[in-house]
Parts: structure tokens; C-alpha cells; sequence
């Protein structure tokens, strides 16, 4: 399991007549993060800087990197992943991009503003949990339908999709304990269910 987040934002903000303009994004490999800069950097490719930082769940652990794009160093990328680090995020990637005033505004200054445009994007952010969980098929009767949701939503599991063929089909994403403990209580159910199987392994949401 993971902590991460569930949407794209932006902010900007102006530190003595420099703008920050801090964009937010999900990314779920260190492939897509680098595409994402790239596609940053060509749309702001009269900015001054576009500093960034990232952190990226996969299988051999967590990879983290960040640059201060010309930036002196420690200024910007380090601070930038110090914050999301320490708020556990991963498989997020912020990147800051700077138009210069004309004022400089020294070590300690830079380091404020970068990660105050970054903060100020975070605000806008809804963080989840990722675990790896599991698809899953229901095929019960229409009659049992609303039972079925009724128990879904009561244990927070979430519906991806129904289809309505000569039976209704349920499709789930379910973590595993949950699976198992449907199937261990499948007699005690309030509903009878025709066929359950598992048709793929995937990520599953969960809201913090």
C-alpha cells in the first residue's frame, strides 16, 4: 500500500516581481514523469528555470530525483522532495517554474518561494491510498441487485461497473481480504450470488 494522490493541480505565486507557477501531476512511472517535464518545460520555454522533483512507487522501491534546473543548488528540486517525502506522497511530481523578476532573492529566499508555490498547489490535492487489490465478478439475480450494492457501499467497496445481461454482472474493485471474506461468509449473505471470480489483479482506491 501507498499514499498518493488523485488529481493535477496548480498555483502561482509572485516573490518580488518573480513568478512561480508550481504544477502538480500524478504520474505512475519514472518514464511518464520525465515526458511530463519535457511536455512543462516546451510550454513555458521562456521561463527562466523549471525546477522539479518526483517520487515514484515501482517494484525495486521508491525512486526519488529532482533538479534545480540552474538554480543554485539545494534551492529548489531537495526542498520540493524534502515536502513530499515528508508528507509520504509517491508517484507524484511537482515542478515549479520560475519567471525572474529582476530581483534576486538569495539562497534562503528561493527556498521559501519554490516551496510555498509548491504548498500553495498542495492545498488543492486529494490524497489516497493505492493497495494492490483485485477485479472482480458478481453475477447474481435483478431481484438481489439492490441488496448487493447496499452491501457493497456499506463496506466501501467500490462499483466500476454493472452490466445487465439475461443476469446482472457486478464488476468490483475489492482489496483481497475483502474477497476472501466474502467468499468465506458467502452462505450468511443476505443475497444469494451466482458466480464470483476474479477476473484481474489492479490498484485499488481508497479516500484517506
Amino acid at each position: 500500500m501507498f499514499k498518493t494522490i488523485s488529481n493535477n493541480t496548480t498555483a502561482e505565486i509572485i516573490e518580488k516581481k518573480s513568478k512561480f507557477i508550481a504544477n502538480i501531476f500524478y504520474v505512475e512511472s519514472v518514464e511518464e514523469a520525465e515526458n511530463k517535464i519535457k511536455e512543462v518545460k516546451k510550454k513555458y520555454f521562456d521561463a527562466r528555470h523549471n525546477c522539479y522533483a518526483y517520487s515514484i512507487f515501482s517494484e525495486n522501491g521508491i525512486i526519488n530525483r529532482c533538479s534545480d534546473d540552474g538554480e543554485p543548488s539545494g534551492t529548489a528540486g531537495a526542498p520540493m522532495l524534502n515536502i513530499i517525502n515528508s508528507k509520504e506522497l509517491t508517484n507524484i511530481l511537482v515542478i515549479v517554474t520560475r519567471y525572474f523578476g529582476g530581483i534576486l532573492l538569495g539562497t534562503g529566499g528561493l527556498v521559501r518561494a519554490y516551496t510555498s508555490s509548491m504548498q500553495e498547489a498542495l492545498k488543492k490535492i486529494v490524497e489516497v491510498k493505492k493497495e494492490q487489490g483485485l477485479e472482480v465478478r458478481i453475477i447474481s439475480t435483478y431481484q438481489d441487485l439492490e441488496k448487493i450494492k447496499y452491501y457493497l457501499n456499506q463496506k466501501d467497496i467500490k462499483i466500476a461497473n454493472i452490466e445487465y445481461l439475461e443476469n446482472v454482472e457486478i464488476y468490483i474493485d475489492i482489496s483481497k481480504n475483502e474477497y476472501n471474506n466474502i467468499l468465506k461468509n458467502i452462505n450468511d449473505l443476505n443475497f444469494k450470488i451466482n458466480d464470483i471470480n476474479i477476473i484481474k489483479e489492479k490498484y485499488i482506491i481508497q479516500n484517506i
